[in-house]
């Protein structure tokens, strides 16, 4: 049996995309799977309700200050612990420093080191900075495909056994075709959405290409896109973006691209399952959960050709070429356009989703811990 601190910090957020998403993910399913070792969970704050309940083997601990949270408050914890964990994991890319026990982390990519003119000067520095002293400092690594694996061992020059490759995955209870047209049609109301459209999901931010995408409507006829994202907000879930927002009224294509602003994950398989494809033009991607949920729909989908997004989809989709606006409207108009190819890939979606769920991803993080 080991005593394990897991960085929860993350997780313990009510609107959770990207990295916090997973983080939540791994929580849940960490506790479900794991009743040998002994977890204590770091929060900046008391625990929200859909978190796992307290146990014996699995508490909560609230550290203060929670502010520089993994260069004071986590090593400060471990300074004062009386009884020191084995292994600190944090499902992030920062690892604590000044700390003795056995580190492992998370890198979802490293989009920073190929498009650093795409972040903000503090973030970059962080990034950069932060990130390598977590590849170099941690025991080991966990990453969310082999794209990202390549790119880590490439950059940072690690042995390939120091990284582990798990895949994220998708919640089975909500991420199912939708056949209630009713609720559909009430959610696609809510957000003002009506007719034919082409969804995308993510953060709003230049890395994901949506100008280009943007511009590529301008060329299509009888089709709308809704853009589902994060518009307001601090740090990287939404910045960077006034350009995107705005591209549309320069366009003079107004009332064909829809910005909804955050929306919960209850209800994104109904404005999945109400659309035509789902896009994902991204310049790179670590992985790309939206994918994955979208083909759980049985939705066909769009995504570029570049990093990991060719390995998540197989050959579920129609791939891309993000630098070119006529290959997205090209895909577009294809998989709208072509009622057999657009029922194949439907099919196809469906079981490539299968090979991806977040209790598989659970246990190989487990096996990680328990064996470094």
């Amino acid at each position: 049996m080991k005593t394990i601190w897991i960085d929860g910090y993350e997780a313990n957020v009510p609107e959770r995309v990207g990295s916090g998403q997973v983080s939540f993910e791994l929580l849940v399913n960490i506790e479900k799977q794991d009743k040998v070792n002994k977890y204590v969970v770091l929060l900046p704050s008391l625990p929200l309700e859909d978190l796992p309940k307290e146990r014996d083997g699995w508490n909560y601990k609230i550290l203060r200050p929670n502010k520089l949270w993994t260069r004071i408050a986590i090593p400060w914890a471990y300074f004062r612990a009386k009884v020191k964990p084995d292994l600190i994991f944090t499902p992030t890319h920062y690892i604590p420093q000044f700390i003795k026990a056995k580190r492992v982390a998370i890198i979802f990519d490293l989009s920073y080191l190929k498009y650093p003119q795409m972040f903000k000067k503090e973030d970059l520095y962080k990034l950069k900075n932060w990130t390598k002293y977590s590849v170099v400092s941690s025991t080991h690594l966990i990453t969310i495909s082999n794209s990202t694996k390549k790119d880590i061992i490439k950059n940072y020059k690690v042995p390939s056994s120091k990284i582990t490759v798990s895949y994220p995955g998708y919640d089975e209870t909500k991420y199912h075709p939708v056949k209630d047209a009713y609720k559909i049609a009430e959610i696609q109301e809510k957000y003002k959405i009506s007719g034919s459209y082409i969804i995308y999901i993510g953060t709003i931010q230049p890395r994901k290409n949506l100008i280009r995408l943007i511009n590529a409507f301008k060329k299509i006829d009888n089709l709308k896109l809704v853009i589902v994202g994060k518009i307001k907000g601090q740090g990287r879930k939404a910045w960077m973006n006034q350009d995107i927002l705005e591209r549309p009224s320069k366009l003079k294509i107004e009332d064909k691209v829809i910005f909804t602003d955050f929306v919960p994950a209850e209800e994104l398989p109904f404005l999945l399952s109400g659309s035509t494809a789902f896009i994902l033009p991204s310049l790179y991607e670590g992985f790309g959960i939206p994918v994955v949920e979208a083909m759980a729909c049985g939705v066909p989908v769009i995504v570029s050709n570049v990093s990991s997004l060719p390995e998540v989809v197989g050959k579920a989709g129609l791939l891309i070429d993000p630098l070119s606006e006529d290959q997205i409207a090209g895909a577009i108009g294809l998989i709208t356009g072509d009622k057999k190819l657009h029922a194949r890939l439907s099919k196809l979606a469906l079981e490539q989703a299968q090979k991806f769920s977040w209790k598989k991803m659970a246990k190989e993080v487990i096996k990680v811990l328990e064996t470094v």
